[in-house]
Formats: C-alpha cells, structure tokens, sequence
C-alpha cells in the first residue's frame, strides 16, 4: 500500500499473552471471550505488530514491538511466541537491515510497544537502530522516568534509557506534524501523552492507534481496558476519533489484534463497529 510518498510494510515481530479481565475492564467475559478467547490462565492473544514506511532516504519504522533476550521469567508470564514471527525476520523478508532505519517513532513507552528499540550485546543495551533518531512526546518521556506504582512494571528502563543516553532520542511537543503526510496526534487515557500516528494523503488515511484501539473489538466505546489509568478519558478520545473516522473513511492500524491488521469503522443506531476489515496490507 502506497500513501504519498511512502510505500507501507506491516512488521510483525511475535505474539504474547495477556490477561483478558485487564484487557477488557468492566466487560463480563462471556462477552469479549466471543471474540478473544482466553487460554486456562485467562490470557488472550496479543500480536506485536509495527508498521515501515519506506519513501526516498527515508526508512520510518512506528514502535519496534516486544523485543528480544526476555528472560525465562517474562516469557513464561507473557507467553511470548517469537518462533514464527521477529522484527529482524520482517527485516529480512524485505531486505531491510537496522542500520538503514532513519527513524522510529515511538508511540508510548510500554514495553511492548518499545521492546525492540534496544539489543544486548556483550552485557549491554544498546540501541537497535543506530542511525535513527527516536521520537517520543517529552512529558511521556517524563512520565516514563518517574511512573506511578500502578503503571511502573509497564516501563522496562532498559529499553528506551540507552537512546537517551546515545543522544538518539528526540522529543515531540504536543499535536504536531512530522512532516507533510505524517503526524503526532496525542491521547491521555491509557498513558500519559501516548500518541497516535496519522499518515494521510488526498484519498486515504491510515491511523496507527497505539493502545487506543488494541483490538478490533475494542471499537464499542464501553470496551476499555483496565490497564487504561484513565478510562474516562479513554471514552472521550474514543467518542472523539470514531466519528473522524467513520467520515473521512480512516483505516485504524490494529497493533495488538491478532488477526486483523486494518478496518474501517461504521456508526448505526447501536453505536460504532468494524465496517471493512484487512488481514494483509493492500
């Protein structure tokens, strides 16, 4: 799929578990279990899916997914499956080597949307793209540094403090854009100042929702995930965004569904649903 000038590349780098309850707040499970069943300790299935954007000199990867060297620990809790599906596997089916990634834009900095921003090698993190500047909101960058007890396990320092230490991080200040068919759109809800990235051109427009939007089914408004610090603010942008893209026929990017990478979004008189759905990039 072509959007102005950038050819666009779905970059799946592995799937995880996590709780369907957190995943799902106030909603009983006999309702999400519909659409995401749970296994016997209760954890749905996550995909870990970025988005590249190659156009002239430019390489534009959005988030860098899970990451690799968890230890046995993590693995086990998150049920991490990388045996199919990395970002270097992605990498290497399109002919992408790190080193020619010239940025990274980073939605938030929870560990499974920044996993992959670093690498061990010989005891140390290091940066995965070592060309590449990063790009961060500053006051979630903040917020990162010095998270609350609620939300502190989410940030795994390892994975984004070597890029500032490298001077590869770039902060980003509020609604701006990054350049004429990409821009930073920020929320508050899940974290604070996650944004979204809008890439548009005069006949499409795709939204990269971040945690947003997680799964297809997290399109009704009540659908919020307990890991949200601030779910009412989550009801509002969802109130916000859903009508924009239902008019200006947006194709939300799904990071974490396991199966649909892109849909569009339809409104009747029972609320907001998946109109179109993508399970490949056109």
């Amino acid at each position: 799929m072509k959007i102005g000038k950038y050819e666009l590349h779905v970059i799946e780098t592995g799937s995880f578990g996590l709780d369907g309850g957190a995943m799902f707040g106030i909603i009983p499970k006999p309702l999400w279990s519909k659409f995401n069943p749970a296994d016997e300790l209760n954890r749905v299935s996550l995909s870990a899916r970025n988005l590249l954007l190659v156009g002239g000199s430019r390489r534009i990867l959005i988030d860098t997914g899970i990451g690799s060297d968890w230890d046995e620990k993590f693995v086990k809790i998150y049920r991490l499956d990388q045996s199919v599906n990395t970002l270097h596997k992605s990498f290497d089916k399109l002919g992408i080597k790190p080193e020619e990634i010239t940025d990274v834009l980073l939605t938030h900095l929870h560990f499974d949307h920044t996993g992959g921003s670093t690498i061990l090698k010989e005891g140390d993190w290091i940066p995965a793209f070592p060309n590449a500047k990063y790009y961060i909101q500053k006051k979630h960058f903040e917020w990162a540094v010095n998270p609350t007890d609620r939300d502190r396990g989410s940030f795994i320092s390892n994975r984004f403090m070597p890029l500032h230490k490298e001077g590869l991080l770039h902060f980003v200040d509020g609604d701006v854009p990054f350049d004429d068919e990409i821009d930073f759109i920020t929320i508050n809800g899940h974290t604070s100042f996650q944004q979204m990235i809008k890439i548009h051109d005069s006949s499409n427009t795709i939204l990269y929702c971040g945690d947003l939007f997680p799964f297809t089914s997290h399109i009704p408004i009540p659908y919020v995930m307990g890991y949200d610090l601030q779910p009412l603010i989550t009801v509002q942008e969802k109130k916000k965004f859903l009508p924009q893209a239902v008019e200006g026929n947006w194709k939300l990017f799904f990071e974490h569904d396991p199966e649909v990478i892109m849909a569009t979004v339809a409104e009747s008189n029972k609320g907001f649903s998946i109109d179109q759905v993508f399970t490949e990039m056109i």
